[in-house]
């Protein structure tokens, strides 16, 4: 399953720099695999707990379910891999565990059900409508790119400094940021109510990103634009690690805690293992078809492309639900892609994904729903 993650929706991150000729498809798969792997061992228990233990009610997965639920979810998304298509993880795995927790007896969890749908309903006009603005904002004569570009930066960089990350403690809860470290370190000064700190350890690592990306642009505009698309698409797949890896590590989390009595972070390396040999094995077919299948960017469209998918990701990650980067990034790249006109958007490629992601929800539920029955009856074992 972890390698089906890196090698499905890990791989959209670098699909606009691929696209915008910024780099080479095997490197990207590369950096890929580097970066996510490191995500997933920093940020993947956010995801881990509602796939593990939140999208069914009364029962608890048990190691047959489990397997039923990842197999039917990595069948799903290998299938996306060697058809060119980009099949949404999150969509996949949830609606298997959905229909694995069903066929055990559990009741639906129709509270957790409305959050996440919710959510997915929101990340398209999120993201396509951040990527458009973005890119009509970069395109503007007012705004000189070595301007724009930077203010880009030091959004990416305050958003950086207070990321939550397992490896920073943290007193009352499992992670803690780079603002939160600083702050506790001098007592956690309040003035009117805010942790005035973190705000300026914020503003501090803001006014570094932008003076690293505008130093670069004032010296190379093209080449200090290049730079910065480079480094998003890393942050953009360190945080797709996060996320992804509690798809595959979820449904284990009962298996490895309670009757193993395994730590997580043994759970969270196993999965960042399958996610690295994922990526660097089966990430460039899929890199491939994302940059140039869904529109032909620039530098500028791709950074548009990418900075939505990097907040809402970590957004996602803060309130703990799982999300598709093939919806995020796709999304990015259309509204992106659509400054220009649609001319560079394939119509018919949008709407074959979009009715393939709803195929692939509903689908996965009665498969994992079915396929359960008949495994715990050949076997005898709940």
């Amino acid at each position: 399953m972890a390698w089906a993650l890196g090698a499905n929706s890990n791989s959209p991150p670098f699909a606009p720099a691929i696209g915008a000729n910024a780099i080479s498809t095997m490197r990207a798969a590369f950096l890929i695999g580097i970066f996510a792997a490191a995500g997933a061992l920093t940020q993947g228990g956010a995801i881990s707990e509602t796939v593990g233990a939140e999208l069914i009610g009364s029962v608890t997965i048990t190691p047959l379910a489990a397997s039923t639920g990842l197999l039917v979810a990595a069948s799903f998304m290998i299938f996306g891999v060697y058809t060119g298509y980009p099949v949404p993880a999150a969509f996949a795995t949830t609606g298997a565990m959905v229909g694995v927790g069903l066929s055990l007896g559990g009741d639906p969890a129709f509270g957790t059900y409305q959050r996440i749908g919710t959510f997915w309903l929101l990340v398209p006009p999120m993201s396509g409508g951040l990527a458009f603005l973005t890119a009509i904002l970069l395109r503007r004569d007012e705004v000189p790119e070595t301007v724009g570009v930077p203010l880009l930066a030091a959004v990416v960089g305050g958003i950086l400094a207070n990321i939550r990350l397992s490896v920073i403690p943290h007193p009352d809860r499992a992670q803690g940021s780079l603002a939160d470290a600083v702050s506790i370190a001098v007592g956690r000064p309040l003035v009117a109510g805010l942790d005035a700190i973190a705000i300026l350890v914020t503003l501090l690592i803001a006014g570094i990103g932008f003076s690293v990306i505008r130093r670069m642009t004032q010296a190379s505009v093209e080449k200090g634009i290049r730079t910065f698309l480079l480094i998003l698409g890393s942050v953009v797949a360190f945080s797709s690690g996060g996320s992804q890896v509690g798809l595959a590590t979820g449904p284990l989390e009962n298996l490895y805690g309670v009757e193993l009595g395994l730590p997580g972070i043994v759970l969270l390396a196993v999965g960042a293992m399958g996610i690295l040999a994922g990526a660097w094995m089966g990430a460039p077919r899929l890199l491939q078809a994302t940059s140039r299948e869904y529109a032909q960017l620039g530098v500028r469209r791709s950074i548009a492309a990418l900075v939505p998918g990097f907040i809402i990701a970590q957004i996602a990650i803060a309130l703990g639900i799982p999300i598709s980067f093939n919806n995020i990034i796709i999304s990015g790249v259309i509204g992106g892609g659509l400054v220009a006109g649609s001319a560079g958007v394939s119509r018919r490629k949008i709407g074959v994904t979009l009715a393939f992601w709803l195929i692939t929800l509903l689908t996965s539920i009665g498969i994992s729903f079915g396929l359960y029955q008949v495994f715990s009856t050949l076997l005898g074992i709940r």
